[in-house]
């Protein structure tokens, strides 16, 4: 969570639809292909062609993206700087806030939700969209949407399934 505080905001693309990520799917093969298939017989050696990969990738090989030019031909140093500081994240006023414990819960309507061990000490938000609709943030990221009391059933472990954005929590 920490590149969230950093100012990084991830992309999701739609469940099920690697398409939509293809050059990133591209990029994992061409990896594994060139590095790991086989893998080298010491970790120095997997190293070595890791980093032959990477300027190879980088500075030599020419991309179809880039009008066959290797992009580190193209590569600028961002004009954006980063203090170094670490921010909690943003919520809209009128949000409903919670940190998430060390047993990664939250309290939520006088019952524990369990959230995820990941956010454990993160200050999550609760945005209530329509009538007892919810959407769960984690600072720019909407996590899970909550309808009505779906979520809540007595006797049963409470579990919030964070998941990609609209999916129904399914405790």
């Amino acid at each position: 969570m920490k590149v969230i505080k950093a100012g990084v905001v991830p992309e999701r693309i739609a469940p099920g639809r690697p398409q939509q990520n293809g050059r990133h799917e591209r990029l994992h093969l061409t990896l594994k292909q060139e590095t790991a298939s086989p893998p080298a017989r010491s970790l120095r050696a997997q190293m070595e062609r890791f980093a032959t990969f990477h300027r190879h990738y980088n500075e030599e090989r020419p991309h179809e993206a880039l009008g066959q030019v290797p992009p580190a031909r193209l590569w600028r140093p961002s004009t954006r700087h980063w203090d170094g500081v670490l921010r909690e994240p943003d919520y809209a006023a009128g949000c409903t806030l919670r940190r998430v414990r060390s047993s990664g819960e939250i309290n939520w309507r006088g019952r524990l939700l369990f959230v995820s061990q990941v956010l454990v000490g993160e200050l999550v938000a609760l945005e209530e969209v329509a009538e007892d609709t919810w959407l769960f943030k984690y600072g720019p990221l909407h996590l899970i949407t909550l309808k009505g009391r779906q979520a809540y059933r007595p006797g049963r472990a409470q579990t919030l399934a964070v998941g990609p954005a609209g999916r129904k929590n399914r405790a």
